[in-house]
C-alpha cells in the first residue's frame, strides 16, 4: 500500500512562492514510474479539488485556477512529485495533498497547509 508524504507548505504573502514535494515512500520505482501523479487541495468549508497531474510521460494538466502559476513535475528516480507555486493568492488556503489521478481513498496522506493571509 502507497504512503505518499506531502512538505512544504507555510505561511507566505501574497504574490509570494512556495515548492510542495511528495515522496512515495512504499512503492518501488517500477510501480511508481507508470502512475499519473495528482495534487489536490481542499479549503475550508469546501470540497476537496483536483489541482495538477503529471502523467508517466510528464503530460501536465491545471486547473483554471491554478493555470499559468503552479508547475506539477515528477521525479521518477526519487519517487518523488513537486508543485511550485508561484504568485500565490489568499484563495490559494487550503491544505494540498497528492495521490494518483484518479484518487484512491487509501493513499491520502496528513498533506500540508498553505496559509496565503488576504
Amino acid at each position: 500500500q502507497a504512503q505518499l508524504v506531502e512538505s512544504g507548505g507555510g505561511l507566505v504573502q501574497a504574490g509570494g512562492s512556495l515548492r510542495l514535494s511528495c515522496k512515495a515512500t512504499r512503492w518501488i520505482t517500477s510501480v511508481f514510474n507508470p502512475k499519473t501523479m495528482a495534487w489536490y487541495r481542499q479549503a475550508p468549508g469546501k470540497q476537496r479539488e483536483l489541482v495538477a497531474s503529471i502523467t508517466s510521460a510528464r503530460s501536465t494538466n491545471y486547473a483554471d485556477a491554478v493555470r499559468g502559476r503552479f508547475a506539477i513535475s515528477r521525479d521518477n528516480s526519487r519517487k518523488m512529485v513537486y508543485l511550485q507555486m508561484n504568485s500565490l493568492k489568499p484563495e490559494d488556503t487550503a491544505v494540498y495533498y497528492c495521490n494518483v489521478e484518479p484518487p484512491e481513498n487509501d493513499y491520502w496522506g496528513q498533506g500540508t497547509q498553505v496559509t496565503v493571509p488576504s
